[in-house]
């Protein structure tokens, strides 16, 4: 079967009878089988998704199908699902089953998508590896020695490895961006408040973002379509209708805006400043206006943000006892001994880090010093990156500082692994949107993400902008 890498293409040979929904669901699931060791996925259900297929198959025969019919969608572990499992790949929610949908889900549901199964990132996505998932790691496809990134490196793999269509992943710091980038997918962050966190199991509430993570700018658009929108569950979402995405027109003039950290900071990988400069060359070549800025605050970018996001973590993170729901230690004896056993067997060792972090923060002794001044210095982040934006169409800059980095190179250092989110935390602390576009390889074959980020709402602007930088890139 030939490989679909855009949702108009499946819906032409749908609705010409070329092929079935059942036929893509087997093609999946046989994929998945054939790629299991590279453990994208914690769980397939795979009957259910071969009888939905069969009523979908008779909805376009009628011609009520919904605009996602036929596609084949997987879920990262975070997300609700009415009666199936969902566990952060923690050790604590082993066999819990959600008793609700996520508003995403449900939305994407009742456009006839097909949910094939839920796919393995790093405990309650907190990692940029995908080594910290309670299940073991997932390796990139494009070299199995390498990491997919994270917090969502199932998802980015079963996109990546032609296990589903595409995916959802969520983003705190970068966890779609940073994994899309190493796996060479589109991979999009939407303003905070775009798309409803409902369903979602949380790490840091201010800053968790869903997106979507595809093979086509096409698809990316639609699917953001789809979930984005007012939804009476989430407080913390914009009260408007969502804007229609369905297509990206290139501008014929752009003014972009490029951080002179991401050429000239020492981290940078040589591959992917090259990558870079040729990028800034042929959009200048082409007409485009580039202006370089400074960031002084970008060093501050990366401890602000695990101030911050520890804080929440610590408090989101609470709710697991061991009471009510999820792993009870079997040696629980009594209250305290159920609350501390089923936490210290139930959680990994960076969600332990992150959590005393975050007590370590938010204590009567360090507040100020640490999470109130994280406050403020996010708070100027925000207005930095804004007063950028009033003066271009877009910030330029890569995804990530290296390509794909291999299994165990960082893991053992902490600092080393946070600052792999050192050009994607930026959007999450500003709130902005932001796209990660898979435009270069290495020499070696990894890809290489190039990111916009956009002005606050303002989603078809990057869309557009994206189609011009793939336009120029091709």
């Amino acid at each position: 079967m030939k490989t679909y890498n855009r949702i108009s293409e499946v819906r032409s040979d749908l609705n010409s009878g070329a092929v079935s929904c059942v036929q893509l669901v087997n093609h999946y699931l046989q994929n998945i089988e054939d790629k299991k060791h590279l453990n994208a996925f914690l769980e397939v259900w795979a009957d259910e998704a071969l009888s939905r297929a069969t009523l979908i198959d008779e909805k376009i025969k009628l011609g009520t199908a919904g605009r996602l019919a036929g596609v084949v969608v997987a879920l990262k572990d975070v997300l609700a699902y009415k009666n199936h499992k969902v566990g952060s790949s923690s050790k604590i929610l082993e066999g819990f089953e959600s008793l609700y949908s996520a508003t995403v889900v449900q939305r994407l549901f009742d456009e006839d998508a097909i949910f094939i199964g839920r796919t393995n990132c790093d405990e309650f996505a907190m990692g940029a590896s995908n080594e910290n998932s309670a299940y073991g790691p997932v390796k990139n496809a494009a070299d199995e020695s390498r990491v997919p990134g994270g917090s969502s490196g199932g998802s980015a793999v079963a996109v990546q490895a032609n296990m589903c269509h595409c995916a959802l992943g969520s983003d705190t710091g970068g966890s779609i961006r940073q994994p899309s980038a190493f796996t060479g997918s589109f991979g999009f962050k939407p303003t905070y408040g775009l798309i409803s966190r409902f369903g979602l199991l949380a790490y840091a509430s201010s800053f968790d973002q869903i997106g979507p993570m595809t093979k086509s700018l096409e698809d990316n658009m639609l699917l953001t379509e789809i979930m984005a929108g007012f939804d009476q569950h989430d407080a913390t979402m914009r009260q408007q209708p969502a804007d229609k995405y369905t297509t990206a027109v290139a501008p014929k003039k752009a003014k972009f805006a490029v951080m002179n950290e991401a050429i000239h900071h020492p981290g940078v990988a040589e591959e992917v400043k090259s990558s870079f400069k040729i990028l800034i060359k042929n959009l200048e070549n082409a007409g485009h206006e580039i202006t370089y800025f400074d960031f002084p605050l970008l060093e501050q970018l990366v401890p602000a943000y695990y101030v911050l996001t520890t804080a929440e973590a610590s408090s989101n993170l609470s709710r697991y006892t061991g009471m009510l729901y999820g792993k009870r230690s079997e040696n629980a004896h009594d209250l305290e001994s159920t609350y501390t056993l089923s936490r210290t067997e139930g959680f990994g060792p960076e969600v332990k880090r992150r959590i005393m972090l975050g007590t370590f923060v938010l204590s009567s002794d360090h507040y100020d010093a640490y999470y109130s001044k994280a406050q403020k210095v996010r708070r100027v982040i925000q207005d930095q990156t804004n007063s950028v934006l009033e003066n271009v169409d877009a910030i330029l800059i890569p995804t990530t500082s290296t390509p794909a980095f291999k299994f165990g190179e960082k893991s053992k250092d902490p600092i080393a692994m946070y600052l792999a989110d050192l050009f994607t935390v930026q959007a999450n602390l500003a709130g902005n949107p932001a796209i990660s576009l898979p435009l270069f390889e290495t020499e070696a074959g990894l890809p290489m993400g190039i990111q916009l980020m956009g002005k606050s709402f303002k989603e078809q602007e990057l869309f557009n902008l994206s189609q011009l930088l793939i336009e120029t890139c091709n």
